[in-house]
């Protein structure tokens, strides 16, 4: 039989779950709120039901207590009862891997009634300390990094509040580093950099080769003499890397694209999933945001390359016969299966590079940026074109204006700054 004490607005219930092995009893206690807005009628009978449960739960074996449970314990149960139901298979796969290698070592051995705020600003300390880093990098993780993990810790604890595990999140009393110069550590093309790299598209790359020594299929040896060889870039990369410039999009939404995508008579394209990684497989599925569903309209020109890559696409089909093992996708491997997301990266950097040894002066020569590099490119070069914010943000699928503004807190202060100088040039100037 339980017991009830009224502690203010709440109760404590303890229950007698048996005798340990020295023969001391062993009481089972949880904390009951009733909800301030029930009459107090209501209250009784809430109260009354929550106790009746939890006399079950222990008659039965299945209460867990937060001050028995600790961080790794909640963690699995989490898992299994929460997160394989409720969360994409990509996120799941990118919590678990962040709970594993940094988050479970520091707090796993914590029961959860006893994490503190302390606790998880001292974690989110050591987060950022030079020599931290798993990968061998130097410095700390970064605050957007840092701000993943509190998020994961959060998640969980919140489910241990609704479980009735614990009273409170401590999660929401700590505030986890702010990523200060977010904006100003994008990477990106300037507009005259982007001239420059679509002209690379379009150029012709020469390769030199140095003799060799070659084996035939039969095994034996000949010798290939010295010799040039000149290429140009496929067309399908072409068109990956204009849209990625062009429409601001992602890199598994690119290599998610099908035919069935594409709209020639609108001169737009349909974004409605997105390829990544799961268990070391590449897997296709809806967004996970529904702000990332959207159709984007592209420039004439951008729809003409397509077209001629959708026709020579066509014939390479043709060509290859029962080879040819796609499944309608936009961008391929020589098989026609869907590419490989690592491909669109190397052939970028390549690009780059092959651009930049035929510029004989720096500043003719294109940076070094990430591949994502052409999407906060698109978004930069809109925002310096006066495109109003909500315009960019839907075309990049964010889920907020907010995340738009503060991706790009830098262009937009930039703005902000030839605005005051318009103002003073019409209103002071000409006074």
């Amino acid at each position: 039989m339980a017991t009830v004490e009224k502690r203010g607005n709440s109760y404590r219930i303890t229950v007698s779950n048996g005798y340990d092995v020295t023969g001391k009893q062993i009481r089972e206690k949880t904390t009951f709120t009733p909800d301030p807005e029930m009459t107090e009628k209501q209250q009784k009978k809430a109260l009354e039901k929550f106790i009746f449960n939890f006399e079950e739960k222990v008659k039965n074996g299945k209460y867990l207590s937060g001050e028995k449970m600790s961080f790794l314990e909640l963690s699995e149960y989490w898992k299994k009862e929460y997160a394989s139901n409720q969360l994409e298979a990509t996120t799941l796969e990118d919590y678990v891997e962040e709970l594993e290698k940094k988050i479970l070592p520091a707090l796993g051995h914590l029961k959860i009634a006893k994490i503190k705020p302390a606790h998880l600003q001292s974690f989110y300390n050591n987060l950022l300390e030079d020599g931290v880093r798993r990968d061998g990098k130097s410095g700390g993780y970064s605050p957007v990094t840092i701000k993943k993990d509190h998020a994961i810790i959060s998640s969980i604890l919140s489910q241990a509040v609704l479980w009735q595990f614990i009273e409170s999140n401590p999660c929401d009393r700590v505030a986890p580093p702010k990523n200060k110069k977010l904006s100003e550590d994008i990477k990106h093309f300037t507009l005259e950099q982007a001239v420059y790299f679509l002209n690379a598209l379009e150029m012709e790359y020469t390769t030199k080769y140095k003799a060799h020594d070659r084996t035939d299929d039969t095994g034996k040896k000949y010798h290939v003499p010295e010799y040039i060889e000149t290429r140009s870039i496929p067309t399908q990369f072409k068109v990956f890397f204009n849209l990625a410039l062009f429409g601001g999009l992602r890199r598994g939404e690119l290599i998610a694209l099908t035919w069935d995508d594409i709209s020639f008579t609108s001169n737009s394209i349909s974004i409605n999933k997105s390829t990544g990684y799961v268990n070391k497989q590449m897997i296709t599925k809806a967004p996970k945001n529904k702000s990332s569903i959207r159709d984007i309209t592209l420039p004439s020109p951008v729809m003409d390359l397509i077209r001629k890559y959708r026709t020579e696409q066509l014939e390479y089909k043709m060509s290859i016969g029962d080879q040819w093992q796609g499944d309608n996708y936009v961008f391929i491997q020589s098989n026609g299966k869907q590419m490989h997301l690592a491909t669109p990266y190397g052939t970028f950097k390549d690009i780059v590079k092959k651009y930049n040894r035929t510029m004989e002066n720096e500043k003719d020569k294109l940076p070094d940026i990430p591949l994502h590099g052409l999407r906060h490119t698109s978004a930069n070069l809109l925002i310096a074109e006066n495109v109003d914010i909500r315009t960019v943000s839907a075309r990049l699928g964010h889920a907020q204006t907010s995340t738009t503004m503060n991706i790009y807190a830098h262009s937009l202060k930039k703005m902000d700054e030839k605005a005051a100088i318009a103002l003073d040039n019409i209103l002071i100037k000409k006074a």
